[in-house]
């Protein structure tokens, strides 16, 4: 029989009767439940954390049997079963005020069909503390709280300050409940994808531990590599025989893909899951992760503040700007992160700062695909042939032809970003030469104003200068004043100078000066 890959499976009763393959995380789940009682996780979309409430649910009502052979089976004793109150905000569309509170009062109305209700209680937050209450006297059990994607439904309020506050004001009060009833709490975790800080849901739940940033929980969710080759051993030669790999290129091209998500400075690197088990059932690299959810929210913030986006490749920042989002600042760089599309991977001890880029190559490309039809005239369905077509064009040396593809994508540029056309246009060039990129070796330079860029395929090489609002041939004789060609002078390859020049008054190139020779 077939293993069965529990991909998008997130109800652990259901990923252990029906016999899906289960990393075990329970001593972990075991070591959480018991030595503490508040917490927040905050991990990436499909990273598990759905799965993680889940497996804790089934823990606090006692389901011994679903933990048989599993690290928790010998850790615990009593197996207590408590009452769960497990809330998930996750399947909602959040796009009126009217969309949060039915959620929440959908599941108040549960919650009382099993607990009791009060006409006293007005209100969600209310009936919320109410239920606490009940549900510990009646049962003589404290009361465990799971809450999954507490911030779905600010997230799809970004960009809407009107709608967020409505949010803000109404989870901030029923999360409330969750200090005014601590006696009555046994448990609690709230996950989600970022953390909002400042004056938001947060601001009176002081007692939550944060274990987002904590090397003791690093592993909690994802698979590391020393999980897949104690669970997915066979899994991956199977791969590799499919894919015509060797084994050790399987192994190489699993971890340039996937792996390479860093919680802390110190953490070993966690491999997506969800692309990982998709990678198996299918036997068959691809996108899974990516492909599953577009970043519209942050492109809008990028363009909303017009960030370089060369500048997401070199990212030096500290813990309190990693840790929370306020959502009143211009700093996109906190949602990109807490989002899993920028990972940790350096920390300075020193000034106490963090580097971040890429986690691995299936984020890199995928977030360069995507922002492609969001800055330049180029449509989604025609954005990956555009650069399947570049790089066959720098591959040939037809340079006029790469150059007047590169016109189109600067056509139609939208007069609202007239202030900003020159941090435009390099944003178009820099994910343009980035996606090329990933198929011949580029080299890009910027200092604002200037850009030098080095393209290099097995025939050729490509010198470029781009000039905004100058000419064409002071690009030119920028290259040969700088002596950008001189690493290449012994070359046998073809050798092409070019100078290129912007032109604000006509939105797009200019004029073209090439030279070929060394």
């Amino acid at each position: 029989m077939s293993k069965l890959y529990p991909v998008g499976v997130q109800n652990f009763e259901g990923l252990i009767h029906d016999g899906y393959v289960y990393v075990d995380k329970t001593a972990q789940v075991y070591e959480l439940f018991n030595t503490n009682k508040y917490y927040f996780l905050s991990r990436p979309r499909r990273f598990g954390k759905s799965l993680l409430l889940s497996t804790i649910e089934a823990y606090a009502l006692g389901k011994k049997d679903l933990f048989k052979g599993l690290a928790l089976e010998k850790l615990e004793k009593d197996w207590t079963v408590y009452p769960v109150l497990h809330l998930d905000l996750n399947t909602q569309k959040y796009d009126t005020p009217e969309s949060l509170t039915n959620v929440l009062e959908e599941n108040v109305q549960n919650w009382e069909a099993l607990y009791g209700s009060s006409s006293g209680e007005i209100g969600v937050a209310r009936r919320f503390q109410g239920i606490i209450r009940r549900a510990c006297e009646q049962t003589g059990r404290r009361v465990v709280i799971l809450i999954d994607e507490y911030d779905k439904p600010m997230l799809q309020a970004i960009g809407n300050e009107a709608l967020q506050n409505e949010y803000r004001s109404t989870l901030k009060a029923f999360y409330g409940a969750l200090k005014s009833m601590d006696g009555c709490i046994r448990f609690a975790l709230l996950t989600g994808v970022t953390k909002f800080g400042k004056v938001s849901v947060f601001s009176d739940l002081n007692n939550l531990r944060d274990i987002s940033m904590i090397d003791q929980y690093a592993e909690i969710c994802g698979i590391s590599e020393k999980e897949i080759h104690t669970w997915f051993e066979e899994d991956t030669h199977e791969l590799a025989a499919a894919t015509g790999m060797s084994y050790e290129e399987t192994c190489k091209e699993l971890k340039t893909n996937y792996d390479g998500y860093h919680f802390t400075e110190n953490a070993i690197g966690m491999y997506n899951p969800f692309s990982l088990l998709n990678t198996f059932a299918n036997r068959r690299f691809g996108s899974y992760w990516f492909e599953t959810g577009t970043p519209t929210y942050l492109v809008e913030l990028l363009k909303l503040h017009h960030f370089p986006i060369e500048d997401l490749e070199h990212i030096v920042t500290s813990q309190p700007v990693l840790d929370s989002i306020d959502t009143a600042s211009t700093d996109p760089i906190p949602v990109i992160y807490q989002s899993g599309y920028l990972t940790i991977k350096g920390y300075n001890r020193m000034f106490e700062n963090y580097t971040l880029g890429f986690p691995n190559r299936e984020v890199e490309q995928g977030f360069f695909k995507f922002l492609l039809p969001n800055y330049a005239s180029v449509s989604v369905s025609k954005s990956p042939y555009q650069i399947q077509c570049f790089v066959e064009e720098i591959m040939a040396g037809k340079v006029d032809d790469f150059f007047e593809r590169l016109k189109t994508m600067f056509a139609d540029i939208p007069y609202e970003l007239a202030r900003d056309r020159e941090v435009h246009y390099q944003n178009i060039l820099y994910i343009i030469f980035k996606l090329m990129g990933f198929y011949v070796q580029v080299e890009y330079h910027t200092n604002r104003g200037r850009i030098d860029l080095v393209l290099q395929t097995q025939d050729y090489v490509y010198i470029m200068e781009f000039k905004l609002n100058g000419s064409a041939e002071e690009a030119l004789a920028q290259i040969r004043a700088k002596g950008y060609a001189e690493p290449f002078a012994k070359d046998k390859r073809t050798v092409y100078r070019i100078g290129v020049n912007f032109s604000d008054e006509i939105r797009n190139i200019q004029d073209i000066k090439i030279e070929t020779g060394k």
